[in-house]
């Protein structure tokens, strides 16, 4: 059975194009056809300015809203990066793999490091090397796929080339993973800016349609959503993002076909509305779930505490055959289990 592994990081509050450009796929199909792990990755959320009561925060609340979305721990495993060491044990070993010059080509890097120096701060070292710890994500659990957004498809091309040299420098240790991608809206653009991401760190909220969002605001945002010059209902994602980015919103929360619903409306009005509608009813199964995990808090820490328990199984032997083939001396424990299976075979 294939292995997937994919996270969210909590760095805001989880909008619909993580629901449709994710987690959507994950519930829906990812747990019923692989060995998936999915995590919080709040190591990531680190990486720039940031309240660590937040990031506790909204650390529970994308765990939750994982559940709510359709996750069942009993398909899948869930849980909170930095409750499973193995990752940051990984992640300093890739460094010692990657290069200074692959970091500084990551084009979120040249992006976020960019908008930090444009508001006088700081960039953190992090930011530049979270890459390889991403990589260190997905290389702990011998991942096959990565469902991403293609936001996310250079970063999965690092990972690969992380292991592949790792493999031919120190011999066959990682599973080369690749990257997947959903067929429709893998990339939801901000709705006041359409030819921009809807990203769930940007503080400004009328473009971004949160996943807890009540009905009345999501159709307030949606009806205010920028359309292009022109009054024709066309898909054309270069020539008319605003109106193409609809049409994505409503085929993927209706399955249907952006090019197809083009030729369905004469004005934005009604496309507007339709979109409006169809966006709360998806988001709203979604809702009433969260309410009730929300009652009930230590449901939600009992399936991470599970979850943590799980991966870390997974994800030791790896890491340890990684220490041990790049040259690091067997840990004390290792070495006694080793030694306990020798005397155990002679026996």
């Amino acid at each position: 059975m294939k292995r997937v592994f994919s996270g969210v990081k909590p760095t805001g509050h989880l909008t619909l194009g993580n629901y449709l450009g994710a987690m959507r796929q994950w519930a829906a199909v990812d747990q019923h056809q692989a060995d998936a792990l999915f995590c919080v990755v709040d190591l990531h959320a680190l990486t720039v300015d940031h309240d660590p009561a937040r990031v506790r925060r909204l650390s529970r609340q994308a765990a939750t809203l994982l559940l709510a979305a359709g996750l069942d721990p009993e398909l899948c495993t869930l849980f909170v990066q930095s409750h499973v060491d193995e990752h940051a044990r990984l992640s300093y070993v890739l460094e010692c793999v990657a290069t200074d010059g692959e970091m500084r080509r990551m084009i979120q890097y040249k992006e976020k490091a960019a908008r930090e120096r444009e508001r006088g701060g700081s960039v953190r070292l992090s930011l530049l090397t979270y890459p390889v710890l991403m990589a260190a994500d997905i290389l702990a659990y011998g991942t096959d796929e990565v469902p991403v957004g293609d936001d996310q498809a250079q970063h999965v091309e690092l990972t690969r080339d992380l292991a592949l040299r790792f493999n031919q420098r120190y011999g066959h240790t990682f599973v080369v993973p690749r990257a997947t991608f959903p067929p429709v809206a893998a990339r939801v653009m901000n709705l006041q800016d359409p030819t921009s991401k809807m990203g769930k760190s940007d503080d400004v909220g009328p473009g971004i349609v949160y996943l807890l969002d009540e009905p009345d605001a999501v159709r307030k945002k949606v009806m205010r959503a920028v359309t292009d010059s022109g009054r024709e209902v066309v898909y054309d994602r270069e020539g008319r993002p605003g109106v193409a980015n609809l049409l994505e919103l409503l085929a993927a929360c209706t399955g249907g076909n952006p090019e197809a619903l083009g030729g369905v409306y004469e004005s934005y009005g009604s496309l507007k509305k339709d979109t409006a509608e169809a966006v709360v009813e998806l988001l709203r199964p979604v809702q009433e779930r969260h309410k009730e995990l929300c009652a009930d808090p230590a449901y939600v820490e009992g399936v991470l505490r599970n979850g943590a328990e799980r991966a870390r199984v997974m994800a030791r032997p790896t890491v340890d055959a990684a220490y041990r083939a790049i040259g690091l001396l067997p840990a004390a424990s290792e070495s006694d289990t080793a030694a306990s299976v020798v005397l155990n075979a002679a026996r």
